[in-house]
């Protein structure tokens, strides 16, 4: 699955696929309906490549949640994201036991329902959606995991969404995007 160029746009129901850049902003293609839409410079977005969900003694990338859940769902729709917080805790203890309670919010496990679903209705999750690649070797994840461990420390969001953490970065050519650990 390629979420490189999939985002949340702030105050934007959905999920959003960038397609090209403006001089003061970004096309965008809603993943659902194909409708294109340009978003200024100044939005706030999420990456969905960036976002990792907290556990006990590390992060874990939203992409490998995502294969989780479609595994244990046999890449099928999961639970709703308006079910019971309940519900919601049970459904995120079968995707990522080792999950941490204190720093994974359900707001935070409602995104990840909600998001699987959209991205599984619009083709994205699948059994071949998650082959790894055969040009990774074992050298390359722990050369991930060093770069991950240099980051700089994270601030908070504005007052909208106090509970996750996030940086801000944005580099010439790219949109400003918030890298955010769900919890």
């Amino acid at each position: 699955m390629k979420l490189e160029k999939i985002i949340s746009i702030s105050g934007k129901p959905g999920l959003y696929k960038l397609i090209s850049q403006l001089k003061n902003g970004f096309i965008v293609e809603d993943v659902l309906t194909k409708k294109k839409a340009s978003i200024s410079n100044s939005s706030q977005v999420s990456l969905l490549d960036n976002i990792a969900m907290f556990t006990f003694d590390k992060e874990v990338p939203l992409f490998d949640v995502f294969e989780n859940v479609a595994k244990n769902f046999e890449y099928k729709e999961t639970i709703s994201h308006k079910s019971t917080d309940a519900e919601l805790r049970t459904f995120m203890t079968q995707s990522l036991p080792e999950y941490d309670h204190d720093r994974v919010y359900v707001s935070d496990i409602k995104k990840l329902a909600q998001w699987y679903n959209i991205l599984h209705k619009a083709g994205y999750i699948t059994p071949d959606s998650f082959v790894k690649s055969e040009e990774t070797t074992e050298e390359e994840p722990a050369i991930a995991e060093k770069k991950d461990t240099k980051k700089a420390a994270p601030k908070t969001e504005k007052a909208s969404t106090p509970k996750a953490k996030a940086s801000t970065s944005s580099a010439k050519g790219a949109p400003k995007s918030t890298h955010r650990k769900m919890g």
